[in-house]
């Protein structure tokens, strides 16, 4: 353990202990000479030389350390590495009933500010790998900490948690409900005359995606509606609608270099390492363009089988999984612990500096005393 000043200055009050001494020097005890006749003929001696002598040196005592205690007050003494008692937690994902709790132990919800088991549990999907990387900062270093989580769990991130401490992992078998995956995107080709091998690759790439064959064409002067992929393949720049439309967050996928602006960065490339798509930033969204025409011999990526998911991670990233086996997402250790906080010493300070003035008074005002010190 350490101690640390968060305002040394406040050392200086120690300055004041010289007012006690001062005072107990000034009002010492002065004792009357009285003279005798039979000896005011005898020989005067020489005085012994007076020595510096303090009445009451308990009293003295208590003020000077009162005193010392209001200085160390001021400098707000901290002590580190203090050990921090508390007792075992164990937290609870919300939708699970509450089990019963251990004498002596936290019971929290697994939600956010982890109000506690007494409370209504929190509605909603809540990001449990995240809370329980907060809670492992939040607790100090050495707490038990026993979580229940619903298998299979919700609420992921796309990585698995690493905690500072070895967690008592309880998963709690639950119904998996039905769940709605997100439709896949799209694409919508601008109604011009196109070739017909474009065509073909296109209506490929809607299979793999989504199953379905390729949308009818759009009118000429007509946009893609949000959340579809449109396809510019004519010889010349994005029309005014268009390009506003790509400003609010569409996603483009085009041929010629009249249709992109900039320089772009490569985003995809063929086992060759030659580039094969661009991107290209216009406001939110994106303008995606192939290197080549969409043919198989131009465009030797088209082959790879893998050619559909990477350009759909591109033209809509894959979120992260939010559905996963619990036992599959116990923590790991070998995250940093949490950093012990310092203990703030006021509060022991002013109680020491209340019963320190009480015995003060009692000393200074006791009838026993004689004289005011």
């Amino acid at each position: 353990m350490s101690l640390s000043l968060l305002f040394p200055l406040g050392l200086l009050a120690l300055a004041s202990l010289l007012v006690p001494l001062l005072i107990h020097l000034a009002r010492r005890h002065h004792y009357a000479p009285l003279e005798f006749a039979a000896l005011r003929w005898l020989r005067a001696k020489a005085r012994p030389r007076q020595r510096i002598r303090f009445d009451e040196w308990p009293l003295l005592l208590v003020r000077l350390l009162l005193l010392a205690a209001l200085a160390v007050l001021l400098a707000r003494p901290l002590l580190h590495g203090a050990p921090v008692q508390t007792p075992p937690w164990v937290v609870v994902a919300p939708g699970l009933s509450p089990p019963t709790l251990p004498a002596g132990s936290e019971g929290r919800w697994l939600a956010p500010g982890f109000p506690a088991l007494q409370d209504t549990a929190p509605a909603g999907r809540l990001p449990l790998s995240s809370l329980l990387r907060e809670l492992d900062q939040t607790l100090p270093k050495g707490t038990e900490l026993t979580v229940y989580v619903p298998d299979p769990m919700r609420g992921l991130d796309g990585e698995r948690p690493r905690l500072s401490r070895a967690v008592n992992w309880r998963p709690v078998a639950m119904p998996v409900g039905a769940t709605v995956a997100d439709s896949a995107p799209q694409l919508r080709v601008i109604d011009t005359d196109q070739e017909p091998s474009a065509l073909r690759v296109l209506d490929a790439l809607q299979r793999a995606w989504s199953g379905q064959p390729l949308s009818a064409a759009l009118a000429t002067d007509a946009v893609p509606d949000q959340g579809q992929v449109g396809v510019w393949l004519a010889d010349a720049p994005l029309p005014a609608a268009w390009q506003a439309w790509v400003q609010a967050g569409g996603s483009v996928l085009a041929v010629s270099t009249k249709a992109a602006t900039g320089m772009g960065t490569t985003v995809l490339q063929d086992a060759g390492g030659k580039a094969a798509v661009m991107r290209h930033a216009l406001g939110r969204g994106q303008v995606l363009r192939f290197t080549a025409a969409l043919s198989a011999d131009a465009l030797p990526i088209l082959r790879e089988p893998s050619f559909p998911r990477r350009l759909l991670e591109q033209v809509r990233p894959l979120p992260p999984p939010q559905l996963a086996p619990a036992a599959a997402q116990a923590p790991l250790t070998g995250a940093t612990p949490p950093q012990t906080q310092p203990r703030d010493l006021a509060a022991w300070l002013l109680v020491l500096i209340v019963l320190l003035f009480a015995l003060e008074r009692w000393m200074a005002t006791a009838p026993r005393r004689g004289a005011g010190a």
